[in-house]
């Protein structure tokens, strides 16, 4: 014989089962066991609610309720009094009480974030995340509620995610700063009116967490140095340590013990009192924090496109001043603003003037005792004669260093293309050893080229063995007979230069090339006007 309830149970029973209770909750609360709940709700015609059905009661059936005896439900079933309750189904307070919300609509204690449903999936398929969601509705669209209303509403539409632990870096106010790079938004290129993803460099000091993130086109080491430049102008100071990984703008020679600085990125580190810091290789953890404020940053950003780089600028600038300096950090528990009034007193101060960038390389002492750079020629002092010079030049000087020790050996005044720059110490006293086998070589390679070539060196000193130089690169290409025949015509006519056997040596071996192309100043001296006819001559 089954359970029997007192009309109270019943209609409590009842009464929970038409709200939408699973049998197990309504047996905690009522301690009816599941069974005989089972039966009085299938005798009033209300469907049970499967385990994690919620809004789904009729998707499947009880398997208790069907254990029971079919003819059960037809039956009167007995109450305590010995009467049979053939209305229960009919019972005005199990009518009374409400039924459960039918699947797809609304309840009237729903999320906030409801009406917003379509904006929010929108920003979830784009990349978004919950804290920026929240940030659009506020600003956007006149969202009222906090923040964690659309954080639990995320959670249901795409779960929650499990976060590693970390271990934090205590830094004291001032003393050290983080930067990285990163990926900025899309943003439309002027030049090929396409959508271009900008890079994001981020510089984060580690004790208040404050950031400076700036966005640029692409990368160098000029750009990186100012980009670091500029970080400090905003702060308005510097710290003492700058921790960076291992990028070429950065560090030349990665190593644990002694990593080689790029030397523009260390002198303008320099001229702010900064020492760099490069991390291990392969070891992100070291600079966390800034790791933190990209993806931080990154996230916002995500989704998003800029018509131009300023535009792009001014929201990050925005959102940095509204958003990020204002928020209570995860770690401190404070907020970022006012721990960066606290320790912006202990940055250094910055110098009165900015860097002066130069740009720099390594260039090898040719024979004549000069190097190049940017077309132009400069001494280096002698005995240096195929060694590599460290050099570094600008707008207003020139600068010849020793590749070991750093040392300046030389500087100069820029110069134009083509034009040679020599101090008076650097002119060698006697001919150079080099430059003595040299004129052998050409000697060798013909009696007239030998003799033009000592012309060159007695006119033009070291400067003319690059054209010397030349003089044997036109024998090997056009063979030394028909540069030995050119150099007597330069010998018979009073020119022995290089210019004047090269543009004969066109000229025989290429008749098609016009006379305009002969030099302007030989073409309008008077006493070449002879042989000026003579080649034409020929050529026709």
């Amino acid at each position: 014989m089954g359970n029997v309830l007192s009309d109270e149970k019943k209609q409590q029973v009842i009464a929970l089962g038409r709200l939408g209770w699973p049998l197990r909750r309504i047996q905690d609360a009522t301690g009816v066991r599941r069974e005989t709940s089972s039966r009085y709700l299938h005798a009033a015609g209300i469907p049970i609610r499967p385990p994690r059905g919620w809004g789904h009661a009729n998707a499947a059936k009880d398997p208790i309720a069907d254990s029971v005896d079919p003819n059960a439900a037809k039956d009167p079933i007995p109450d305590r009094r010995g009467g049979a309750d053939s209305n229960a189904a009919k019972d005005p307070i199990a009518d009374s009480v409400p039924q459960p919300w039918p699947r797809g609509s609304r309840s009237p204690i729903a999320s906030s974030c409801e009406p917003y449903r379509d904006i929010i999936e929108d920003a979830l398929s784009r990349g978004r995340i919950a804290k920026a969601i929240w940030q659009d509705l506020v600003t956007q669209h006149g969202y009222t509620a906090k923040y964690a209303s659309v954080g639990r509403f995320v959670r249901k539409l795409r779960g929650s995610r499990v976060k590693e632990p970390h271990a934090v870096i205590v830094t004291a106010p001032g003393e050290e700063a983080q930067v990285d790079y990163g990926e900025g938004p899309m943003v439309r290129d002027a030049s090929t009116g396409k959508y271009r993803r900008t890079r994001l460099f981020v510089l984060t000091l580690g004790h208040s967490r404050k950031c400076v993130r700036l966005l640029t086109w692409r990368s160098s080491a000029k750009t990186w140095c100012e980009l670091h430049e500029t970080s400090f102008r905003r702060l308005g100071g510097a710290s003492r340590i700058v921790v960076l990984d291992n990028l070429r703008e950065g560090v030349l020679t990665p190593d644990i013990y002694d990593p080689s600085i790029n030397p523009l990125f260390r002198d303008v580190l320099m001229h702010y009192g900064v020492v760099a810091m490069p991390c291990r290789v392969r070891d992100p953890d070291r600079k966390g924090k800034v790791e933190s404020s990209v993806g931080h940053a990154q996230k916002m950003l995500r989704g998003l496109r800029f018509e131009s780089i300023e535009d792009a600028q001014r929201h990050l600038d925005s959102w940095e001043s509204r958003w990020a300096d204002t928020r209570i950090h995860g770690t401190t528990k404070r907020q970022v603003s006012a721990m960066f009034a606290e320790e912006k007193p202990h940055l250094r101060p910055l110098p009165l003037e900015p860097f002066r960038y130069y740009r720099h390389g390594t260039r090898t002492v040719h024979l004549d005792g000069h190097v190049e750079i940017d077309g132009a020629y400069y001494s280096a002092p002698p005995g240096t004669i195929g060694h590599a010079l460290r050099v570094q030049w600008d707008e207003r000087r020139v600068r010849l260093l020793d590749t070991q020790t750093g040392e300046l050996l030389r500087e100069h005044v820029p110069q134009l293309r083509g034009r040679h720059r020599t101090r008076e110490e650097d002119k060698p006293k006697r001919t150079p050893a080099t430059t003595e086998q040299l004129l052998v070589r050409t000697r060798c390679a013909g009696k007239r080229i030998g003799a033009v070539a000592l012309e060159i060196h007695t006119r033009d000193g070291e400067v003319g063995v690059r054209r010397i130089v030349g003089l044997l690169g036109l024998a090997k290409k056009h063979g030394a007979l028909t540069v030995d025949d050119a150099c007597a015509m330069a010998l018979d006519v009073g020119v022995p230069t290089y210019r004047f056997v090269r543009q004969y040596i066109d000229k025989r071996v290429a008749p098609q090339i016009s006379l305009k192309q002969i030099d302007p100043l030989i073409r309008d001296l008077t006493h070449y006007r002879d042989l000026i006819a003579h080649l034409t001559k020929e050529s026709v």
